[in-house]
């Protein structure tokens, strides 16, 4: 790795609507806290520009209250940009070394700041319905976060590179549930339309096994009319063979992924990563997943799960978990999924920023 040359000060801007906590359902708010919290340890200097309440290593910028309403976005994302810009051009951004931007679009409102912002895209493209990828402000370059993003983004200016995500896989640590022991199937995420939690219950009832289905349902209206519509009926219609799980705090989630037979994973978009498939290998519990973008980048054949073309094959492969070795799934993930190595990655690619500025500096 290549050393960086003194430690940074870096702000970290992260997703406008709630606050981020270990408790955040969201992928990019979970890879943001375990960044900003690996550079912290490092001694980088640290801000993160979040709502309030929001629970961080460093600093924290408060940018407004959050939202009891998704469809309060805009509203949102407005209130933070603002706030953020009137703070940077009012002196805060001499302070700084450079922005590492995950919010998915303050980016677009950087142009004229005088120092270098890194925005790191986490979603597939078709996903960036507000973003103008046409006009990207001088001062910007971005990362993805797994080679499948990449070449789908083949064709952005000024991509560092690739930065795979990690997990603190240290907190996922505890005894080793025997596979005999374990009752049931998890779904675990957001609930939306693009993550097929639908598809995990049409799968347990194909294959005439218990599912467990966690994660939160979003204020977004369109989530909510999703719920009512697919969720709702299929849970009813399992009975006792499926139950849902709202919410789960950060202990509840790992005691349903250490205590399942698989995780599945159903998603109808080409997924970027899969922090998810991550915890469930540090947890010794196998995968099961849809072949969708970065996810066979993530899921190791055979050794922490299995990669399926359809909800059929699913269903089959649900009857071959107890070939994954809990042992071998961890160890997998203590070597491939860590934070820690995650911060390397973010490190190079700040120091290729860094270059890169010194280089425009000098130019000018």
């Amino acid at each position: 790795m290549t050393e960086s040359p003194r430690k940074l000060r870096v702000l970290y801007v992260a997703y406008p609507l709630l606050p981020i906590s270990e408790h955040s359902a969201g992928g990019a708010e979970q890879m943001l806290l375990a960044v900003e919290r690996e550079m912290h340890r490092r001694g980088y200097s640290t801000t993160v520009a979040a709502c309030a309440g929001s629970h961080v290593a460093g600093d924290l910028f408060a940018t407004g209250g959050g939202a009891d309403n998704a469809d309060q976005f805009e509203r949102r994302s407005q209130e933070q940009t603002q706030a953020l810009l009137t703070w940077l051009h009012g002196g805060a951004a001499k302070g700084l070394d450079l922005i590492h931007d995950m919010s998915g679009g303050f980016w677009q409102h950087a142009e004229g700041l005088p120092i270098p912002v890194m925005a790191t895209l986490h979603l597939p493209p078709q996903l960036y319905k507000h973003a103008n990828f046409s006009v990207v402000p001088n001062c910007v370059s971005f990362n993805c976060v797994s080679q499948s993003q990449m070449c789908e983004f083949r064709d952005l200016p000024r991509v560092l590179g690739v930065a795979p995500n990690g997990i603190p896989v240290e907190k996922f640590i505890e005894p080793l549930v025997p596979t005999g022991r374990r009752e049931y199937f998890v779904w675990l995420g957001r609930i939306c339309e693009e993550k097929g939690p639908h598809t995990a219950l049409d799968v347990a009832r194909k294959a005439g096994v218990k599912l467990i289905l966690a994660g939160t349902v979003y204020p977004f209206l369109y989530h909510q009319k999703y719920f009512a519509r697919e969720i709702i009926p299929r849970l009813k219609r399992a009975g006792t063979s499926a139950r849902y799980v709202p919410q789960p705090i950060f202990a509840e989630k790992v005691d349903l992924i250490r205590n399942a037979r698989a995780l599945l994973i159903t998603s109808e978009v080409n997924e970027t990563s899969s922090v998810v498939a991550m915890e469930a290998a540090a947890c010794g519990t196998p995968v099961v997943a849809l072949r969708r973008g970065a996810l066979p980048e993530v899921v190791a054949e055979g050794v922490t799960g299995f990669i399926v073309d359809d909800a059929d094959q699913m269903a089959s492969a649900l009857s071959r978990v107890r070939e994954i070795n809990p042992e071998d799934c961890r160890a997998y993930a203590l070597q491939n999924y860590s934070s820690r190595r995650m911060a390397d990655a973010y490190e190079e690619l700040y120091c290729k920023l860094m270059t890169i500025q010194l280089s425009r500096s000098a130019a000018w």
